[in-house]
């Protein structure tokens, strides 16, 4: 038995053309950015998706919305899901910060337990919003049926794949970039019993807390032309 989990991120933003860091400034999708979330629909309209659940900002929001009326997916949204909080960086752009402090962005990109300033670190977004993913894990058992889209940020999306992954805080930075409405893809399984390796095990209130999550895909979906990469 297994549970399939994909963690999308939401479409081009107004603050994504200009090059400006949003974090959890409530920022608008970009006429490209619904044609990016429409594209991504049709791409996930045959994952079996049963159940969405969207960060409670306004560009995934609207993302997650765009792909819940295709797909005839009702969707709830979760203010834990939300992109990492950017302190003083939120509104600025790349260029204008590294003029001002060089290096400093390599250091956060490197140390995912280095916040910026007022911000909080990546290892900070990993505890805010790995519990989603738990609790639905303990309350959802429709999920052995079908498969869980979660419509987030680049950042939060990288942070919680690494923790249900296992990663060491060292290894947070091998994950590139997640372009706008490309997603990440695990899987979840019953901890294998090494008493009775050819026992088959369901996920019941037992097994769940100890489910081991495998990695099936990074950055998968369709470019639309204009992407502007992987800004948060």
């Amino acid at each position: 038995m297994s549970r399939r989990l994909f963690l999308i991120r939401h479409g081009q933003t107004t603050y994504n053309v200009t090059g400006r860091m949003q974090g959890h400034l409530d920022t608008e999708l970009s006429p490209l950015g619904y044609e990016q979330a429409r594209v991504a629909a049709s791409l996930l309209a045959d994952k079996g998706i049963t159940r969405i659940i969207s960060s409670d900002l306004v560009r995934a929001h609207e993302t997650a919305r765009v792909i819940s009326e295709q797909l005839h997916v009702p969707f709830t949204a979760d203010a834990r899901l939300r992109e990492t909080h950017l302190g003083q960086w939120q509104g600025r752009t790349s260029a204008e910060v590294d003029a001002e402090s060089p290096s400093v962005r390599a250091i956060w990109r490197h140390d995912p337990t280095w916040p910026p300033p007022g911000g909080e670190s990546r290892v900070d977004v990993a505890r805010r919003a790995r519990p989603v993913i738990d609790e639905l894990m303990r309350t959802y058992p429709e999920w052995d049926n079908g498969a869980v889209l979660v419509v987030a940020h680049g950042g939060t999306i990288t942070s919680l794949t690494c923790s249900l992954l296992g990663l060491a805080h060292q290894q947070y930075s091998l994950l590139s970039g997640l372009k706008n409405t490309h997603w990440a893809q695990l899987t979840a399984r019953p901890k294998l019993n090494l008493k009775n390796p050819g026992a088959s095990v369901d996920f019941t209130p037992e097994t769940v807390p100890s489910a081991s999550w495998y990695f099936d895909g990074w950055n998968m979906g369709a470019r639309v032309s204009g992407d502007a990469g992987a800004d948060v």
